[in-house]
């Protein structure tokens, strides 16, 4: 009877514990990293970031576009960097629309890829602009290929090809994990996935290091050429061209440095190699804080298009007062009259 009893008892209590155990680790299958603060700050931040990027770049687009422009290979490098910071702006109400929010998949994919290929063709479009700069202020009177339009036109092409080939791993990268179904936000990466970003990561700070080598001989140049003049006008001017070289190198840094430097440990996290949930939660704010930082950087081109190019400035001003169907109604009287781009 005790046996009968035991064994009654057994097979009475295995569907009830079978039951426990489906029904525990439920917790599992939701998503343990949080936007937090960021749920209500990024999407602010994101519309006037598209906002303020689609107005000045479509103005910057306008007036390199123009019948009036003298093509140059800076007038090249300008036009497309305006095309990659305008691109990336329209990235930005998706950004907005699904932040914290789960989405269609293959779109999540789609606009997350567009999203860095833009941003690194911007990276790439300013190093450019820098060498450029560098070589015509360090040897002036050496014509380089580098100058010449057919070639910039064909190193921008090339550097259009090389993001989009960059970026066609991650359209076909399967998502695992919790998180998996989220737009925008924290994601395991496999290793080829890795491997690329941390190549990012890396030729980025090579990019840094040419940035201000580049700028710190055009600012001995810069500073030897003022020395030897005694007029105070031309001296105003080799302080006022000092400061307009460093535009460029400025704005590089500010909004690029600091997602690189996040970007690292945000790597290794995406493989568990920092395997902690906190430390997790810190690393995905902090990413998606320098990552809203560097989208500035579109906001901020436009700025150098102004110290650059006398046309873009004249157009910003007849913009303000109203005046701008008027200047692109006169475009050869203004493209006569004014230098397109300092070669300083």
């Amino acid at each position: 009877m005790d046996s009968l009893a035991n064994r009654f008892i057994s097979v009475t209590s295995e569907p009830q514990m079978l039951e426990t155990n489906v029904t525990l680790p439920s917790h599992v299958n939701e998503c343990s990293i949080h936007d937090g603060f960021l749920s209500l700050t990024l999407p602010v931040m994101y519309s006037i970031v598209c906002g303020l990027s689609l107005l000045s770049n479509l103005l910057a687009l306008l007036v390199f576009w123009s019948n009036s422009q003298r093509c140059t290979s800076m007038i090249v490098y300008m036009r497309n960097l305006a095309v990659a910071d305008l691109l990336l702006a329209l990235c930005l109400p998706f950004r907005v629309a699904y932040q914290n929010h789960n989405g269609l998949l293959i779109l999540c994919k789609i606009v997350g890829a567009f999203f860095y290929l833009n941003m690194y063709a911007s990276i790439m479009f300013l190093s450019l602009i820098s060498l450029d700069r560098y070589l015509k202020i360090i040897r002036p009177l050496q014509k380089y290929k580098i100058h010449s339009v057919s070639w910039s036109t064909r190193a921008t092409w090339i550097i259009w090809l090389i993001n989009l080939v960059c970026i066609i791993p991650f359209l076909f990268e399967n998502r695992t994990g919790p998180c998996s179904q989220k737009c925008f936000h924290f994601q395991r990466k496999g290793l080829t996935g890795a491997v690329i970003n941390l190549t990012a990561v890396i030729s980025f700070f090579i990019l840094l290091l040419l940035f201000v080598y580049f700028y710190a001989k055009i600012s001995s140049k810069l500073h030897k050429a003022s020395l030897g003049r005694t007029q105070p006008q031309t001296k105003r001017n080799s302080n006022r061209a000092m400061k307009k070289t460093f535009i460029v190198l400025i704005i590089f840094i500010v909004c690029f440095v600091p997602y690189h430097i996040v970007r690292v440990p945000y790597i290794l996290a995406q493989i568990d190699i920092i395997d902690t949930v906190p430390w997790k939660q810190t690393l995905h704010i902090a990413n998606e804080l320098v990552l809203c930082l560097s989208t500035l950087n579109s906001c901020l081109d436009p700025v150098i298009y102004f110290f650059l190019s006398d046309s873009f400035k004249q157009a910003v001003i007849c913009t303000f007062q109203g005046k701008l169907k008027l200047i692109m109604n006169n475009q050869d009287k203004v493209g006569n009259s004014n230098k397109s781009i300092t070669d300083m």
